[in-house]
């Protein structure tokens, strides 16, 4: 069955601001890491699915949902994996991770990485945090933005050739072999195109406050 879209919670620091806030309460699907659980929970949302080893989530709880806990044991890849694969397998089209980014810096250099491998699985595969939304791209790609928005680009297929067009600092037909080299640009108008070469993967970052129609 095809499904729409879901929001997936992660285990990292829990929204604070307007937007990831508003999308949370509002969601009609909410597939939650069991380590946001109790995070959730204090919220007054109530997740729709939860998956994970179960080793995060508190008793009371595990108890709680005992009828929407999908127990995953596998040490090969992290929570947050088992629950966008589990929207896949559940037929959803478009995902928005929240809560994935914050505390601890490695898990968020790690999931800001999977996006590229959650990219080919849906439509749209977008994580957003208080401070902006990160958007893999596998092609070229036109996006929203609005006039002086800070935006980066982090290359992770740095074989590959990227241009752009609309943004303060141009880049032409050229390689970028280190996360930093995309950083830290300006969006001139409502919208910029990123043009990859076949073998190019990128992820986007554009700064809060977002344009409403690009979630």
């Amino acid at each position: 069955m095809t499904r729409e879209r879901c929001i997936i919670m992660a285990n990292g620091r829990f929204p604070a601001s307007e937007l990831p806030l508003r999308l949370l309460k509002e969601a009609k699907t909410i597939i939650a890491c069991d380590g946001a659980v109790k995070a959730l929970y204090e919220t007054g949302i109530h997740p729709n699915a939860i998956i994970g080893d179960l080793d995060s989530i508190p008793v009371e709880l595990r108890k709680r949902y005992a009828d929407r806990i999908h127990h995953v044991e596998d040490q090969e890849i992290n929570d947050l994996t088992k629950s966008v694969r589990f929207a896949h397998a559940q037929g959803y089209q478009e995902i928005l991770i929240l809560g994935a980014t914050g505390l601890r810096e490695d898990h968020t250099l790690g999931n800001i990485s999977l996006l590229i491998d959650y990219a080919p699985l849906f439509k749209r595969v977008e994580m957003l945090s208080d401070y902006g939304l990160f958007t893999p791209i596998l092609k070229t790609t036109t996006l929203s933005c609005y006039p002086g928005q800070q935006i980066s680009i982090f290359v992770l297929y740095p074989e590959g050739e990227i241009s752009t067009e609309g943004l303060r600092w141009p880049i032409r037909q050229r390689k970028l072999t280190s996360w930093w080299q995309g950083t830290l640009n300006e969006a001139l108008g409502d919208r910029f195109t990123i043009t990859l070469s076949p073998e190019c993967r990128v992820i986007i970052y554009r700064e809060a406050p977002l344009i409403e129609t690009s979630l």
